[in-house]
């Protein structure tokens, strides 16, 4: 049985790092590719950014693909950061869904990017402003030592 994301927003202090505006599926490469040489210019020591930056391009590219598939364009995706953390927030603007965790599905069936988001992300949430539904994850600028 799928179960309900929690709401809730994201911490305070992040600085936005870039944005892009997605509306086809076409365009998660260029998401991928401009995310990954983000993540590549801030100076995080390489094999410490290069687990990290695989983790957020994935759950970038899913989490902006849930927003293709069951929202309502543009997507948006931002990447923002303060000190110690990255934050990812995909937005569209369908604001009557709610973000659901995909429950026992067989393998192909699809449905596990808030499951893979939960995984690898430190935390992950939703909310809605009066336009706009966001689901954001937050990861470590680097690797715990």
């Amino acid at each position: 049985m799928d179960a309900g994301l929690p709401t809730a927003r994201p911490p305070r202090g992040f600085v936005l790092v870039r944005e892009w505006v997605i509306d086809t599926t076409h365009e998660l490469s260029v998401l991928r590719g401009g995310l990954q040489g983000e993540l590549s210019a801030i100076g995080v020591p390489l094999q410490e950014m290069h687990s990290v930056a695989n983790d957020m391009v994935l759950v970038a590219s899913e989490l902006a693909t849930n927003a293709l598939k069951h929202g309502v364009p543009p997507t948006i995706v931002r990447l923002l950061r303060e000190r110690e953390t990255y934050l990812l927030d995909v937005a569209d603007h369908d604001v009557s869904t709610t973000p659901r965790i995909a429950g026992g599905r067989a393998a192909g069936e699809g449905g596990f990017g808030l499951q893979i988001a939960r995984r690898l992300a430190l935390d992950v949430g939703w909310y809605t402003t009066e336009t706009t539904k966001h689901v954001w994850a937050r990861f470590p600028v680097s690797l715990p030592r």
